[in-house]
């Protein structure tokens, strides 16, 4: 097939794409179509290939790029559709406590219709319950909505990039911007951005289980193959999969829904979303609740009705006891509360992608990191070399290339070979001395320091083009690449750990020749990698030899090399980490350095950050590991509080992982490579790079740090606690003043008084005024400052463990202790029998006004006791969080004007009271504060207490 055959083909891709000449250009944009092209472009040799997608291997110019952008539009899938707004307003009324409230007022619609005469409290009644669904339904829609968005746009702060050749210039640009024809450069790791035909590969292995299920990494060549099934094309790499090894270059032949992801891309954007374990407790709670309150309501009603009761005041009165048992306001409190947390951590440089993380933040015991990046700050330096037995010391830091290297001559070849193995550019950003690495952070410094010593990267891989690689992987631990010299033969590089590297060493490099690898030589050597992994740098040998050909095999390349000596590089901590890994300790966390370092540079900068205190913390190798059954492996993990697991390989994390698993930890792991995802996904925790990780990293893990940084998933831990803790609060606070709302009823009952100390109108009006907005201003409560003062809750702990049972008990009886006692002392205080009290009773219509109006301000009272769980109140501060208060007067304000406004007076069937009421129930709410506060002592002075232990 010739050029103009496969352009023809080509263009199949879309209705009106472009013909030979451009004869197309002022046409309609296109409607693309994926499979057609696929046959003939896998088909083409490479040169054909450029030909056919009207680009070259310097790839497309600015003019080509614009007007293809254009015609094909931007790189990227819909959006997973949210379903239509009605229907997502429509399932706010499928929660079961909704459904129980539609039906209760269904139920006293039909009463009220049925009844003679028709009592227009009874309307009243079903027309509040109608109203507490529809508010609660709004608030939920609007919180539900407003999450989806937020998620977008937090979605889209990590950026989602790729690298490119435009004209002739190697560019990192977003993935949207991609167009047909462009070339992308590809590295392991990376996720694929389009439909694209490799024209260079080497070594290289893409994962495409997004498109066929199947995870074996699978060989990619750049040759041209048979016609065929288009994911069966061995010299194609497609949208939404990965390159797990290797490098290449590709040209992009399809683009956003013209891709074969497209295709399958609705029916994953639109799965079904799992419940989490908190919401699957809260389910179970409802239901629980729910049952409680019907079957209370209904052992009510049938004590009631043989006593000569009305049998609509009865049912009346019984869905009073049922409604005051349901926390109407729950579903909402518990979205926004989850929503809050989510919004915080991203201020705080963490995104979470489920809500999942944010519950499992909270127990998190074990913290599985990486070192650099993570607890270093990625900005490599090289500042030592060796070779031939000397040192050479390297000035600057930073990604600057200024520095001087002492007696640089030595070292050039060293740095030449080391700078043509690499894969890394060096980059200005802004400013004339603002630089940045492309790549790998290791190789940039390697880079540096090669100009420092009067090199041009650049031009040196022009005299010596690459024509082979092999890349890195975490077996063999090193890197090597074939380069054709101007003489015309051809010679290898290779960089890599140095002891690994040494071993495939027989002679050693002098300047002037070389000699053979003595047994002395490889001490003096091995002795020069200890002493800079003592001082905390990371070290890299660098070695090179003659080759036959510009592609013999790995095991030639890799074998009878000649040292040229080793780097020395430096990555400082990041001063933020050691605040943040003292606070891991003070919280019972325990951290684990997992590194492919060498062990003392590991431990030399696990001593800087806090992590090794002791004088001989554990420390293992991936080959110890090796040597390790299970039982060893459990050993070593139960042994030492502080470990360090070096020169380890992906294989190795997911196994310490699964091991510490097993021993019950809740485990958050660290990781940036394509290789690292399988222990991200199999952790309870997978924590990705947002700034230097691989798209598939961040794929697989449910957590994404936006500035890599320890610091943040130490922050992210105390904001899932606090979002935990927040959970319990508002629990506390919604489930203690039922208790109030019911045991006045009950005492009632078993008084013998005919009518109810508190109407369902009542209740409902205490759920929406003074329920709801202080439970969404306590899910917005700060985090404590004691949050990381506790070890990590039990992976098996419930929400509503015997701890907050008892505290529901001991608040909500306070409250009903107070409400009962200023019912019955207004109600005896008439001296008027119970038997001639009626609904219009002046007496009675103050009693269910103290009641209601008593509950009102316990809740207020409530909310500041339940803010902290062992923390005084007045130590926080009564101030510190506004709109709890605001919330509180809001519903304080709204009881007077039940109390006093004439209209309102009508519904409620209340009367104004008096300021000494007022006073006695202020008395009554101070005293719930007071021994919450008395509570909270004692539990701090057990805690302090050296027999005390921990309540």
């Amino acid at each position: 097939m010739n050029p103009e055959q496969a352009r023809q083909g080509t263009t199949a891709l879309h209705e009106d794409g472009p013909a030979a000449g451009g004869e197309t250009a002022a046409q309609a944009p296109p409607t693309i179509r994926p499979s057609t092209p696929v046959p003939s472009i896998p088909s083409l040799p490479v040169p054909a290939v450029f030909a056919a997608l009207e680009s070259s291997p310097r790839g497309l110019t600015p003019a080509e790029t614009t007007a293809r952008g254009n015609r094909y539009g931007p790189n990227e899938l819909p959006e997973a559709s949210h379903g239509q707004v009605w229907r997502q307003l429509l399932a706010q009324f499928t929660d079961l406590f909704a459904v129980v409230l539609l039906v209760s007022s269904a139920i006293t619609f039909l009463a009220y219709w049925l009844g003679q005469p028709r009592d227009p409290a009874t309307l009243q009644l079903a027309l509040a319950i109608l109203g507490v669904v529809l508010l609660n339904a709004g608030i939920g829609f609007a919180q539900e909505y407003s999450a989806e968005r937020t998620a977008e746009s937090l979605q889209a702060m990590v950026p989602h990039t790729c690298r490119v050749l435009r004209d002739g210039e190697r560019r990192e640009l977003s993935a949207r911007d991609l167009v047909p024809g462009d070339v992308v450069v590809l590295e392991a790791g990376d996720a694929v951005p389009a439909d694209c035909r490799l024209v260079e590969a080497q070594e290289a292995a893409v994962n495409n289980a997004a498109l066929t299920g199947e995870s074996d990494p699978v060989t990619r060549i750049a040759e041209p193959v048979p016609p065929g099934p288009p994911l069966e094309a061995r010299n194609c790499v497609f949208m939404g999969t990965n390159l797990v090894a290797g490098t290449g270059k590709a040209v992009v032949f399809a683009t956003g829904t013209a891709t074969e992801f497209g295709r399958i891309f609705r029916l994953t954007a639109a799965a079904p979303r799992q419940q989490t374990p908190l919401q699957r407790q809260v389910a179970v709670m409802a239901r629980r609740v729910a049952g409680v309150a019907l079957a209370t309501g209904a052992a009510l009603f049938a004590v009631r009705v043989p006593s000569g009761q009305p049998f609509v005041d009865t049912f009346v009165f019984s869905l009073g006891v049922m409604v005051a048992l349901v926390p109407e306001g729950l579903p909402a409190t518990l979205s926004v509360s989850l929503a809050i947390g989510v919004r915080r951590m991203a201020r705080r440089h963490a995104l979470v992608k489920q809500l999942l993380a944010v519950e499992a933040l909270g127990s998190t015991s074990v913290i599985c990191t990486d070192k650099t990046g993570t607890l270093t700050q990625a900005e490599m330096t090289v500042v030592q070399l060796w070779a031939d037995g000397v040192s050479h010391a390297v000035a600057g830091v930073g990604y600057a290339p200024v520095g001087e290297i002492t007696d640089a001559p030595p070292v050039r070849e060293l740095l030449r070979a080391a700078a043509l193995c690499s894969n890394a550019r060096l980059v200005r950003t802004a400013g004339r001395d603002a630089w940045r690495v492309l790549g790998d952070t290791t190789e940039g410094a390697l880079l540096v320091a090669a100009m420092k010593a009067g090199l041009d990267p650049a031009k040196e891989e022009m005299r010596a083009p690459r024509v082979a690689e092999y890349p890195f992987d975490s077996a063999r631990k090193l890197m090597s690449t074939v380069h054709r010299d101007s003489d015309g033969t051809y010679f290898a590089c290779a960089k890599g750990a140095p002891l690994e590297l040494l071993t495939r060493c027989d002679t050693l490099d002098h300047g002037d020749g070389k000699t053979p690898l003595t047994d002395a030589d490889r001490t003096r050597v091995i002795a020069a990698a200890d002493g800079m992994a003592g001082q905390g740098l990371r070290v890299l040998a660098v070695a090179r030899r003659q080759v036959s050909g510009p592609r013999p095999p790995i095991a030639d390349v890799e074998s009878e090399l000649t040292l040229l000596g080793l780097a020395g590089m430096y990555d400082p901590p990041r001063p933020e980490v050691r605040d943040a890994v003292d606070s891991c300790r003070r919280a019972g966390i325990r951290i684990v350095m997992v590194t492919g370092d060498h062990p003392l540079t590991a431990e030399a900068v696990a001593r800087r950050v806090g992590i090794v205190r002791e004088a001989a913390p554990a420390v293992a190798t991936g080959t110890q590991l090796d040597t390790m059954d299970d039982s060893g492996l459990d050993d070593l993990l139960t042994g030492s509080t502080e470990l360090l697991l070096c020169r380890v390989s992906p294989e190795h994390k997911m196994r310490v992982v699964t091991a510490l698993q097993r021993r019950g930890d809740v485990v958050a792991v660290t990781g940036d490579g394509a290789n690292d995802a399988p222990a991200l996904k199999h952790a309870d925790i997978g924590v990705a790079m947002g700034a230097s990780g691989t798209d598939v990293a961040r794929e697989a893990a449910v957590m994404v740090l936006l500035d890599d940084s320890f610091a943040s998933i130490t922050t992210a831990v105390g904001l899932g606690r606090s979002v935990y803790r927040n959970i319990r609060k508002f629990l506390i606070y919604l489930f203690s003043h039922n208790i109030a709302e019911l045991m006045p009823i009950l005492a009632a009952t078993f008084a013998g008084f005919p009518l109810v100390p508190i109407t369902a109108v009542q209740i409902l009006a205490i759920d929406l005024g003074s329920d709801v907005l202080p439970a969404l201003a306590l899910g917005a409560e700060p985090m404590e400052p004691d949050v990381m003062n506790s070890p990590p809750r039990p992976r098996q702990e419930r929400l509503f463990s015997a701890a907050v049972m008892a505290r529901i008990l001991f608040l909500g009886g306070i409250q009903a202790l107070g409400v009962c006692a200023v019912f019955f002392w207004r109600i005896h205080a008439s001296g008027i029998p119970y038997a001639d009290f009626t609904k219009d009773n002046p007496v009675y219509r103050e009693a269910i006004t103290m009641v209601q109006a008593g509950i009102v301000v316990s809740q207020f009272f409530n909310a500041l006791a339940v803010r902290t769980d062992r923390q005084s109140i007045f130590r926080a501060g009564l101030l510190s969080n506004p709109w709890l208060l605001a919330a509180g007067c809001f519903g304080i304000g709204l009881m007077a004007a039940i109390s006093y406004a004439p209209p309102l007076q009508a519904v409620f069937n209340t009367a104004p009271l008096t300021p000494a009421d007022w006073t006695v129930l202020v008395a009554f709410g101070a005293l719930l504060l007071a021994a919450e506060e008395v509570r909270k002592w004692t539990l701090r002075r057990r805690r302090a207490s050296p027999t005390g232990g921990t309540p």
